[in-house]
C-alpha cells in the first residue's frame, strides 16, 4: 500500500522543536510580550528612582546607607535610621507571626475537624483582604491604647533589664505597635502559604509513617516538616518581604522618629512609612531626591528578598507549585 506524504506547512517552532500552529504561535508571542513587558516594567522603575534620586546618590554615595541623620533644615540626609527601624519591625513581626502561621496551616491540614477547616481556612485568607489602611485605623485606635495602657508596662516591668524593653510609651504609637500590626498583615499571607505546602505531601508518605506505629505528631515532625522545609523557609522570606514593603499601616501607627533607638516602646520610622509620610510635604529639591533615594533602596531589598525566597525553593526542589498558588491567591485577595 502506497504511503500518503501530508505536506507540512513551514512554520514557528517551539523551544521543543515541533511546528506551531498559528493559534499556538500568537500565545506564545502573546506570553513573551507579558513576560519581557514585567522585566520591562522593573527596569523602568528602577530607572525612574535613579533618575529622580541622583541629585542625592551624587551628594551622599553609599554613605547615605549608613548616616543616620535626616535633617531638613540643614540638608543632610541618611538612611540608617529608617533601615533599622525596617529590620527591626519586620525581623520581629515574622518571629511572632512565623510560628503562628506555621501551627495555624498545621491545625487547619492534619488536626482540624473536616467541618471547621473551610470556614476557618475562609477567615484566614479573608485577613489578608483587609485594606492596610483599616488595619492602621484600627491599630491606632483600639490595639495601640491597649498595648500602651496593659501590655507594655507588663513587659516593661518583667523584661526592664533588657534594653528592647524600656520605659512604655505615653501613646498608642510606637515600635512595638507596628511590629504588632505587622505580624496580624503577614499572619495570613504565611499561614496559606504553608497550608498549600503540608496539603502538597504525599498521602502515601503519611499513611506510611502512621503505619509504622508513629503519632500525629512524629509524623508531622519525620514526614511533613521535612518534606515542606524548603517551602516553609521561602513562604517566611516573603512574608518578611511584605513587611519590609508595608507602608500605610506601619505610617499610621510607628509614631516617626529620626534616632537610632533600641527600645521597642518608643517612636520610630521605617522606609515606606518614611517615604509615605513624608513626601508630599518635602520642601526642597534634595530632600525629595533623598526620599526617592529610600524608595530605591526599598526596591533593591525587596528583589533581593523575592530572588532569596526563589533561591530557596530550587534548591529544596519541594513546594515550589503550592507557594506559587498561595501566593497568587492571598495576592488575589490583598
Amino acid at each position: 500500500m502506497a504511503s500518503i506524504d501530508t505536506p507540512v506547512r513551514p512554520g514557528r517552532r517551539s523551544f521543543t522543536g515541533r511546528r506551531l500552529r498559528p493559534a499556538d504561535a500568537l500565545l506564545q508571542g502573546v506570553a513573551a510580550i507579558a513576560a519581557t513587558s514585567a522585566a520591562v516594567l522593573v527596569g523602568l522603575i528602577a530607572y525612574k528612582l535613579v533618575r529622580d534620586a541622583w541629585p542625592a546618590i551624587s551628594r551622599y554615595g553609599i554613605a547615605f546607607v549608613a548616616h543616620d541623620i535626616w535633617d531638613p533644615v540643614a540638608n543632610h540626609y541618611g538612611a540608617a535610621s529608617f533601615l533599622f527601624g525596617t529590620v527591626l519591625t519586620s525581623v520581629f513581626a515574622l518571629a511572632i507571626a512565623g510560628p503562628l502561621a506555621i501551627a495555624i496551616a498545621l491545625y487547619l491540614t492534619e488536626l482540624a475537624p473536616r467541618a471547621l477547616r473551610g470556614p476557618v481556612t475562609a477567615l484566614v485568607e479573608t485577613l489578608a483582604a483587609i485594606p492596610s489602611v483599616v488595619i492602621g485605623l484600627w491599630g491606632i485606635l483600639v490595639l495601640g491604647p491597649f498595648l500602651a495602657h496593659h501590655v507594655e508596662p507588663w513587659l516593661h516591668s518583667a523584661l526592664g533589664f533588657i534594653p528592647l524593653f524600656g520605659s512604655p510609651s505615653t501613646g498608642p504609637q510606637s515600635i512595638f505597635t507596628a511590629i504588632v500590626v505587622l505580624t496580624i498583615m503577614i499572619l495570613p499571607i504565611v499561614a496559606s502559604i504553608c497550608r498549600e505546602l503540608f496539603l502538597s505531601v504525599p498521602r502515601e508518605l503519611k499513611e506510611g509513617a502512621l503505619a509504622l506505629g508513629t503519632t500525629r505528631w512524629e509524623m508531622i515532625r519525620a514526614v511533613v516538616f521535612p518534606y515542606a522545609r524548603g517551602g516553609i523557609a521561602a513562604a517566611l522570606i516573603l512574608g518578611f518581604g511584605r513587611a519590609i514593603g508595608e507602608a500605610i499601616a506601619v505610617t499610621q501607627v510607628v509614631g516617626g522618629g529620626t534616632i537610632i533607638q533600641a527600645n521597642l516602646f518608643s517612636g520610630g520610622d521605617t522606609l515606606a512609612s518614611k517615604i509615605a509620610a513624608s513626601y508630599q510635604g518635602a520642601d526642597s529639591n534634595i530632600q525629595v531626591a533623598a526620599l526617592i533615594y529610600l524608595g530605591l533602596i526599598l526596591l533593591v531589598f525587596s528583589l533581593v528578598v523575592n530572588l532569596l525566597a526563589q533561591w530557596v525553593v530550587r534548591q529544596f526542589g519541594r513546594g515550589q507549585g503550592a507557594v506559587s498558588r498561595a501566593s497568587a491567591r492571598v495576592g488575589a485577595t490583598a
